[in-house]
Order: structure tokens, then C-alpha cells, then sequence
């Protein structure tokens, strides 16, 4: 297998994941920020997290974290392991499948059980629940309710994730260039037919961080 598009990818993922990561956890800790009124829990988490930790190390963990899903979801979707292409278009289409099919008012109960999340996505891509970007947050609950769909029969891939780590995902997940974007081109279907590719991209990751 050609591994070098796959370094390249793996590196500067890891690079913008840790700066849109850290952004995040910046904004979050603001005095008057959105989550200290909608997340107090989880910014609680947080907190406590860093205290322990250290900023640096919970960004890099995050960070990992979802560089880790994004990767294993764009395996998935490729070799048909989702019923429905969780980071990835259908042909002709630029907008992940599990986001288009609710635009159309389609979620699949198996993957988004809880009526109040599902009714939460459908307004905010209705326009019912004011947003600067709607889609964005509707695919973030999306991408959320995929993780936690397969973590019962994946648990060392998907763990569950901490709430912190929800209100720390990046925030552009939809542009062209966006990290799930770099995933798609670095994750071609040829080379998603290696098992061996999520291996690769762990050590090419962090290879990153050893430079």
C-alpha cells in the first residue's frame, strides 16, 4: 500500500485537530461562553480535567480522540459497514449521507434513539431553533449519536465519549476544508480496502508528535 498520502494526512491532521481542539477549549472556557449555560456539566468535566491533567495534555487527547473516530467511520462508510455513510457523500453529493437523509426528514431511530435529539436536529434544520449554523450543529449531534451507536459492538474503538470531549469536537466538520474532507481524500476507497490503514494512520499520527 502507498502510505505517503497517509503520512501526509495523518501529520497535518494532527496538527489542525490540536489547533481547532484548542480553539475550542478556549471558547468554552470564556466567563460568558454558550456552554457555561448549556453544557455546565461537561464544561464542569472539563475543568476538573485540566486542573488534573494539564490544557496541553486534554487537547492532545481530544484531539486523538476524534481523529480516531473520523478515521474509523470513513473505513466504515467505504467498505459498507454503516447503513448509512456516517462522514461520507453518496456519488454526486458533497454533504455526509446521515446529514442529507435529515434534511430530507429521514434519521434512523436505531442510530439516534432519543426522540429529543432527533426533534432537536429536525429544528434546527428547519429554522425552528436559531442557529449562526445550523447544519453544523445538526451534524455534530449526528456524528455524536453515530459514535455512541457503535460503541456496544466496538468499545475499543468507540468508547463512550465524555461529554467534554462532545463540547470540544472542531467546528467546521462540513466545508471543503474541513477535516472530514482531508479524511475522505486521504482514505480513498482503494486504500480503505487494507485493514492494515487505521494501523498505519495511528503510527503516521503519532510520528507527528515523536518529530
Amino acid at each position: 500500500m502507498e502510505t505517503t498520502v497517509l503520512k501526509r494526512f495523518a501529520q497535518a491532521a494532527r496538527r489542525t485537530l490540536t489547533e481547532q481542539v484548542a480553539a475550542r477549549v478556549n471558547l468554552v472556557l470564556m466567563a460568558q461562553s454558550a456552554a457555561r449555560r448549556e453544557a455546565p456539566q461537561a464544561l464542569a468535566e472539563l475543568e476538573k480535567e485540566i486542573k488534573e491533567h494539564g490544557q496541553h495534555a486534554i487537547i492532545e487527547k481530544v484531539a486523538y480522540t476524534w481523529f480516531n473516530r473520523f478515521c474509523a467511520l470513513r473505513f466504515m462508510d467505504v467498505n459498507g459497514y454503516n447503513s448509512i455513510r456516517m462522514v461520507s457523500p453518496l456519488a454526486e453529493q458533497t454533504q455526509p449521507e446521515i446529514l442529507a437523509e435529515a434534511k430530507m426528514g429521514h434519521i434512523d431511530e436505531r442510530i439516534v434513539p432519543q426522540q429529543a435529539i432527533q426533534q432537536k436536529i429536525y429544528a434546527l434544520l428547519e429554522g425552528r431553533l436559531p442557529s449562526h449554523t445550523p447544519e453544523q450543529e445538526a451534524y455534530r449531534l449526528l456524528l455524536v449519536a453515530a459514535c455512541n451507536y457503535w460503541q456496544p459492538a466496538m468499545p475499543f474503538m468507540f468508547e463512550r465519549i465524555a461529554d467534554y470531549t462532545e463540547l470540544l469536537m472542531p467546528d467546521d466538520l462540513l466545508s471543503s476544508n474541513s477535516i472530514l474532507t482531508a479524511t475522505r481524500e486521504a482514505m480513498t476507497a482503494e486504500a480503505c480496502q487494507d485493514v492494515e490503514v487505521i494501523g498505519w494512520l495511528y503510527q503516521f499520527y503519532i510520528s507527528e508528535k515523536k518529530d
